[in-house]
């Protein structure tokens, strides 16, 4: 049983090609299902894993793909079918690049860690989930404001940055800190 986290996220990875495809062929409804699912999915494996301790390494480490390949791939297809802008979608992935080649980079050159998200990355990472959600259901499924849009796209843009450099100053504390005792 305590490779069931690791089971739901490896799962979730798997529904990132159906999602696109649903959103690309137009099959809104089946994508905004998927999506939900594999949000759940987010929510259900890091509960299971820090309930019941099957928290590893290799977990945390798959979790984080899932996440970055379900979001960044739904936001890309979100911004070719002209819900979101190119700067939003951009400044998610630069995000991601930092996180994912500040974290290779620090495990190689410095020390390894145990990825351990903020708090303000896991409000990025569910406000992002709710922009997807309420930006598929915009393609036709519901009318939403485009009021709504713009203050949940904000809210993803200051988390994005608030999280990205809370990241970077980890690192570089932990590098100064590092420093000193050697």
């Amino acid at each position: 049983m305590h490779h069931l986290p690791n089971i739901i996220s490896f799962l979730r990875i798997l529904l990132v090609a159906p999602i696109v495809w649903a959103l690309l062929n137009h099959r809104y409804d089946l994508a905004v299902v998927l999506f939900v699912i594999a949000g759940i999915s987010d929510g259900v494996d890091g509960y299971l894993a820090k309930r019941f301790g099957w928290e590893s390494r290799f977990g945390g480490v798959l979790d984080a793909i899932a996440d970055k390949l379900l979001l960044v791939s739904t936001f890309v297809v979100l911004w070719l079918l002209a819900v979101f802008p190119l700067w939003l979608v951009a400044l998610i992935i630069l995000r991601d690049l930092l996180i994912v080649g500040g974290g290779v980079i620090y495990n190689l050159k410095i020390e390894k860690f145990n990825a351990e998200p903020s708090l303000m990355s896991k409000l990025n990472t569910v406000l992002q989930i709710i922009l997807a959600t309420v930006g598929v259901l915009s393609l036709g499924l519901l009318k939403i404001s485009p009021v709504v849009i713009d203050l949940l796209s904000w809210a993803v843009a200051i988390t994005v940055v608030l999280s990205g450099f809370g990241y970077a100053n980890t690192w570089g504390r932990r590098v100064v800190k590092r420093d000193k005792h050697v």
